[in-house]
């Protein structure tokens, strides 16, 4: 599998991912002939920002078909557990990854390959390890679980200088909470690419709720 020569080449940044649009979508699919077309439902719906989670064995071919036939979509890797993930990824062509947690591995890992990280953290001294290594936008997960709304409002005296994607439990119901946060760039959900939609190909499902999740206000 290799790099994709025709890739854009600014650099990007985690920011940069998380102010694009309010919601990133967490992606599961095992089948590659659906990456095009949800890609393209997301992208007309106004959710660029793409994390295609490594949970399956079709992801990576997945980044790598979105990376070549989706310009205007930029593909992440999500679920990256180890270095070996992180290359991977980086030679199918994401953009950026998403990890449910931290070690310096992946941390050391993304930053030798220019990949923009957003780590995954769910304490103070999880937030502390990232800080350390560089990473000031974490993904916060599972967010609901891990204590919501009330825990991050707890974070913004000592980590006022964190921006985080909470990722986990949330939805269209409860997104407007998160995002109303002053430390909350973006939230991540699977609720904009449900998975019988995908099992259905219902493009205009999926683009009408990324149309709905790029309108949320933050």
């Amino acid at each position: 599998m290799a790099v994709n020569p025709d890739a854009p080449s600014t650099e990007l940044t985690a920011l940069d991912v998380m102010r694009d649009a309010p919601v990133v979508p967490v992606i599961v699919l095992h089948d590659v002939g659906d990456a095009v077309p949800l890609a393209r439902a997301l992208v007309a719906g106004g959710i660029r920002m793409l994390e295609v989670t490594l949970r399956t064995r079709e992801a990576l071919e997945c980044i790598e078909a979105i990376a070549k036939e989706v310009p205007e979509a930029v593909p992440g890797a999500g679920t990256i557990r180890s270095a070996a993930d992180a290359q991977a990824s980086a030679l199918a062509g994401a953009r950026f990854g998403v990890s449910p947690g931290y070690t310096r591995a992946v941390g050391k890992a993304c930053h030798d390959l220019g990949l923009p990280l957003l780590p995954g953290v769910a304490t103070g001294s999880e937030i502390m390890l990232a800080q350390e290594d560089g990473y000031t936008e974490l993904k916060f997960f599972p967010a609901v679980q891990a204590g919501g709304v009330p825990m991050l409002k707890a974070w913004q005296g000592p980590f006022g200088d964190v921006k985080f994607c909470p990722t986990g439990g949330v939805h269209a119901g409860n997104a407007h909470e998160f995002l109303a946060l002053p430390n909350v760039a973006c939230v991540g959900g699977s609720w904009i690419v449900p998975t019988d939609a995908i099992a259905a190909k219902d493009w205009g499902r999926i683009e009408a709720l990324a149309r709905e999740a790029s309108a949320l206000a933050r």
